[in-house]
């Protein structure tokens, strides 16, 4: 369960390094838009697909302390 998701922050990293590269190269302004986008979308996916996990974990031990925690965290944002 935990691999799928370091291979997906590391494949962001990759990303985040791909991005440094074209700023640094002064790639035009759209391409990196568009990548900065596609990381962002990564992150978001990989972001709900820990969430989600984490709750039905905490649910299915019946953890409402647990779940409260999440809840306030989510709700910084």
């Amino acid at each position: 369960m935990v691999d799928d998701v370091i291979l997906r922050l590391k494949k962001m990293g990759g990303q985040v390094e791909g991005l440094i590269r074209m700023l640094e190269r002064g790639e035009p302004c759209e391409h990196v838009i568009t990548q900065f986008l596609a990381a962002r979308a990564a992150l978001n996916n990989t972001f709900s697909l820990v969430l989600e996990r984490n709750l039905k974990e905490c649910m299915s031990h019946d953890d409402s302390k647990n779940i409260e925690k999440i809840l306030k965290l989510i709700s910084k944002q």
